[in-house]
């Protein structure tokens, strides 16, 4: 069930599928849930203003959503270890990488696989 949204600079080497191989067996062993379960879905950001509008400026934007009654512990673990992935995946320079762990309402959420 865990889905990921990763949202980069347009031009930023960023090797997503090696972030996603490893990215995944981390949050399912984190919160219980098969590997087969994850999905994330990658998107380049056509334009973006960062900072000071420095041309120069990356980011990389990680959005995690899993379902509800987590303690929060548990998540800002899975935050900073993704947070810490993400660092060996995105190239140095002038980026910004940012992580949030948000809940889905289990009671309300619906799945169908085919």
């Amino acid at each position: 069930m865990p889905q990921m949204s990763v949202e980069y600079s347009q031009g930023l080497a960023f090797d997503g599928r090696g972030f996603a191989a490893e990215l995944h067996p981390l949050v399912a062993e984190l919160v219980a849930s098969p590997v087969e379960s994850c999905k994330t879905r990658f998107r380049a950001v056509e334009e973006e203003f960062l900072g000071d509008g420095d041309p120069g400026r990356r980011a990389v934007y990680v959005q995690l959503r899993i379902l509800s009654g987590r303690p929060v512990e548990l998540r800002a673990e899975l935050a900073e270890r993704v947070l810490a992935l993400l660092e060996k995946h995105v190239p140095g320079g002038r980026v910004h990488l940012a992580v949030d762990v948000a809940e889905i309402d289990r009671d309300v959420y619906r799945s169908a696989a085919r």
